[in-house]
């Protein structure tokens, strides 16, 4: 049990790349439609216990009514993407045409 976490966290370093610092927040673009509702990502527990921290991109398609369709990973730890995603799906964008838009979320420990 100890060998296979240890594996695991050895995994998810070599993975990440990423420095050691836990709440997530959004990076604003300079282009793209307005959010007009956030949902803030929950830092997984096994990336606290790894006070694991970084940077993860992902596009979210936007439907025409400002609904997040998909979200779609462009970078970051694996755990860390799916905190991102799920928070990100549940945003409300301005209406508009169909669109992707990028969206930045910085965890820290």
């Amino acid at each position: 049990m100890t060998r296979t976490r240890n594996i695991l966290m050895l995994l998810v370093v070599l993975c990440c790349g990423l420095g050691l610092t836990g709440w997530a927040q959004s990076e604003p673009t300079d282009a793209g439609r307005k959010v007009l509702r956030k949902v803030s990502p929950t830092y997984p527990e096994i990336a606290k216990q790894l006070q694991l921290s970084g940077t993860v991109k992902v596009i979210a398609v936007v439907a025409a009514d400002g609904s997040v369709k998909k979200v779609e990973p462009m970078g970051g730890s694996p755990l860390l993407v799916q905190a991102a995603s799920s928070a990100v799906v549940q945003w409300k964008y301005a209406p508009g045409g169909e669109s992707r838009e990028p969206v930045e979320l910085h965890f820290n420990p």
